[in-house]
């Protein structure tokens, strides 16, 4: 620890001046997170509130356990601002005011107004469609509070992730998560229902673009409600996610597929019929869509969904990843194939 020093003066027992110096030490907090994005089988799009960022919906997601976010919150006394680095690089003005608000309502709750460095590394293309804000503030809750002394349950580090991105809720809890509702703060957040081991599904993520996508989902999230579909999309929420959840817990694959790919559907024909329109799909992300179909032809179970981005996922049992990772390392567009299992929730590295 460094300090600084003091001179305080005072009178002895017998009038005498004493002059003294004190060193004040100047604390250095700090603590490690480690969490996974997240995968949603049924979509978050839009809000009832954005500045708590209340869903219009609920949702389902798999944690993916390949892919990570580590995230490292130092907080010092000498620290005159926050300052944020993501892989190495100093981050853009707007994630660091985003971080730094964020981090204010860490040291509201902890009644302490000291600034922090902040680092993050993530071994999967961020602001890609890909969740990385997930799993980003998630790693970043569960780091801020424990370098600041606070102790918080699964339940309220959800609800507190959230404020920084909604589906950072749901890299908390491990496993298979559903996102309730809710209408305010208290009863907003995710929680399990299905360990990731219950059922070993397989992410096949086919990287056909990795750089940063130029409209990010916050403002998607704004302009939902643009779009004369979201409320059809809405009325018809609680029945997707009955299904996805049913098909889960009883491991129901072709019920999963029918219902994730309809959603995945639903919530990008939302997007193009935005205003202004939201379309995110590249030419590649539609030549991979149509050999779906000839997967299903060979008898494999197979079935795919996107995210706010050009990158396809492709679900499949454990049995069939290897298979399916050989057809899409053999399309010229696809960069990269990402291969991930189901994941567990966010944890501290004590590393």
């Amino acid at each position: 620890m460094s300090g600084k020093h003091q001179l305080i003066e005072r009178l002895d027992t017998h009038g005498k001046l004493i002059i003294e110096r004190h060193i004040h030490k100047m604390s250095t907090l700090i603590a490690t997170g480690v969490a996974h994005p997240n995968i949603a089988f049924i979509k978050y799009w839009g809000n009832i509130d954005s500045e708590l960022n209340i869903p219009s919906t609920g949702s389902i997601s798999m944690n993916l356990d390949a892919l990570w976010s580590k995230t490292t919150v130092t907080f010092e006394e000498k620290l005159k601002e926050d300052t944020l680095a993501i892989n190495g690089n100093p981050a853009s003005l707007l994630a660091l005011q985003r971080v730094s608000t964020f981090l204010n309502i860490v040291r509201t709750m902890a009644n302490r107004q000291i600034f922090a460095d902040v680092r993050s590394v993530n071994n999967f293309p961020i602001a890609a469609g890909l969740a990385s804000s997930a799993s980003a503030f998630a790693a970043l809750s569960l780091a801020a509070t424990r370098a600041l002394g606070l102790t918080l349950s699964e339940i309220e580090l959800s609800r507190l992730a959230r404020r920084g991105s909604g589906s950072s809720c749901r890299s908390v809890p491990p496993g298979y998560v559903e996102w309730q509702l809710g209408r305010g703060n208290g009863d907003s957040y995710a929680h399990s229902i299905a360990p990731a081991q219950h059922w070993l599904l397989t992410d096949c993520i086919a990287i056909v673009q990795s750089s940063e996508k130029l409209i990010g989902s916050q403002t998607g999230h704004l302009l939902a409600a643009t779009s004369p579909f979201q409320p059809a999309r809405i009325l018809d929420a609680p029945r997707r996610l009955a299904i996805c959840r049913q098909a889960i817990l009883q491991r129901d694959f072709d019920a999963l597929a029918k219902i994730i790919e309809l959603d995945s559907n639903m919530l990008h024909a939302v997007m193009i019929t935005s205003d202004p329109p939201l379309v995110y799909w590249q030419p590649s992300t539609l030549a991979i869509l149509k050999i779906i179909p000839d997967m299903r032809a060979q008898g494999w179970p197979v079935c795919y969904t996107i995210d706010a981005g050009a990158n396809i996922h492709i679900i499949c049992p454990a049995d069939y990843s290897a298979k399916i990772e050989r057809i899409l390392s053999q399309i010229p567009t696809v960069s990269q194939v990402l291969i991930s299992p189901p994941g567990g929730g966010v944890s501290i590295n004590e590393d």
